[in-house]
């Protein structure tokens, strides 16, 4: 299906309540019947009808038919955060008893879920591996491994897996793959061609666009896509609202545009800090010095505007300082919206939360201003750093 035909016109074909160039927002939170017969056929098939806004809604039935499209996948479902629909894609496929292969340094509230406050507590055994070994997956599963969870490339150190490989591994031990697939957007990789399972995303990020949302995604198949809508989605409760469904909408519009605008910065941000004098380390996906670099060209389309740098001081000090001091590179959590951001993990030291990362990185995300500002930017304050 052509790409501009989903953002642009899928699921808008006909008129819901006037020719409107954009979708109405349906900001309604039940429906009616006219008979008690309608409303019997209706609530035997939520999935399918509208009875409440907690399970089908006309503006995010439309966003949840364009996603999927993107994905490639039959079905999508929308959330109210990234985590939402993280947790309910892999609450939806184990029990008691299970044990889940996990990769190791997921995203933190990802970690959270596996080894922290939830599943350990609910019988559910994980064990965390290095993704980038096939051998080190296949080594980890047991009998009664029902779910791996990849995150590729993760968005930190940026490592991946070989897609194919592992969803050729658990299938055929009726395993089920969920991969995060935020960095990538469905434009630079679509996990669905290589067989894996469940795609999610935090959709705060560059599916969105704008900063100005919080919401998460999650597309397969229809029988698993209805497996988690009618038990795990209905239950939890962790719907999207009509009008984040509707700005999501929104942020489609512009999605290929905005990738390929961040692509092509963050790579010429990259050719200047690799001639800059001030870094050891850049970590991307489609560095050249990559050792999974074959990987990744086999898998994914092109990088995103997310990397991190490993700096060659080790003063955090001059760390602060550098990061204090620049202008249009603002420091917050999170990434993939209009704005450049830098996250040094220096922040993280005291607090403890990835004390694996060296204490010397920054991680940047590329927003949408132009090359010469953010590279000036940089250059007018790398002297804090020597």
């Amino acid at each position: 299906m052509d790409l501009s035909y989903i953002i642009n016109n899928l699921g808008e074909e006909n008129d819901l309540t006037a020719p409107a160039v954009s979708p109405p927002i349906f900001l309604t939170s039940n429906y009616y019947f006219r008979t008690v017969d309608e409303f019997r056929k209706a609530i035997s098939n939520e999935r399918e009808n509208w009875i409440y806004s907690r399970g089908n809604n006309p503006t995010i039935n439309l966003l949840c038919k364009k996603l999927a499209a993107l994905e490639g996948t039959e079905e999508a479902l929308v959330f109210a955060s990234g985590m939402a629909a993280i947790s309910n894609a892999v609450l939806a496929m184990v029990k008691n008893g299970d044990h889940v292969v996990c990769v190791r340094h997921p995203y933190s509230w990802t970690d959270t879920l596996m080894n922290r406050n939830l599943l350990p507590k609910f019988g559910v055994e994980v064990t965390m591996i290095e993704g980038s070994s096939i051998k080190a997956i296949t080594d980890a599963i047991k009998p009664n491994t029902t779910v791996m969870y990849l995150e590729s490339p993760n968005s930190w150190t940026f490592e991946v897996q070989d897609l194919k490989a592992v969803s050729s591994l658990a299938r055929d031990r009726g395993i089920i793959t969920i991969i995060d697939n935020s960095y990538s957007t469905p434009l630079f990789q679509q996990p669905a061609k290589h067989g894996i399972d469940l795609v999610v995303h935090t959709a705060s990020k560059y599916l969105g666009g704008h900063s100005d949302i919080v919401a998460g995604v999650c597309c397969g198949s229809k029988v698993l896509i209805n497996k988690i809508f009618e038990n795990e989605f209905l239950t939890l409760g962790g719907i999207l609202s009509p009008m984040n469904a509707w700005l999501l909408i929104r942020g489609l519009r512009t999605l290929e545009l905005r990738m390929n605008h961040v692509s092509m910065v963050a790579a010429e941000v990259i050719d200047f800090l690799k001639n800059s004098g001030i870094v050891r380390k850049i970590y991307y996906p489609f560095m050249n010095d990559n050792p999974q670099f074959e990987t990744v060209s086999r898998q994914m389309v092109k990088g995103s505007g997310l990397f991190s740098v490993e700096l060659l001081t080790g003063n955090i000090e001059a760390i602060e300082r550098f990061c204090n001091s620049l202008t249009y590179w603002r420091m917050a959590v999170s990434w993939g919206g209009f704005e450049s951001l830098i996250i040094p993990s220096c922040t993280f030291v005291k607090p403890g939360l990835y004390s694996s990362l060296p204490a010397n990185m920054i991680r940047f995300s590329v927003g949408l201003e132009s090359a010469e500002v953010l590279i000036a930017d940089l250059k007018d304050h790398m002297h804090l750093l020597t």
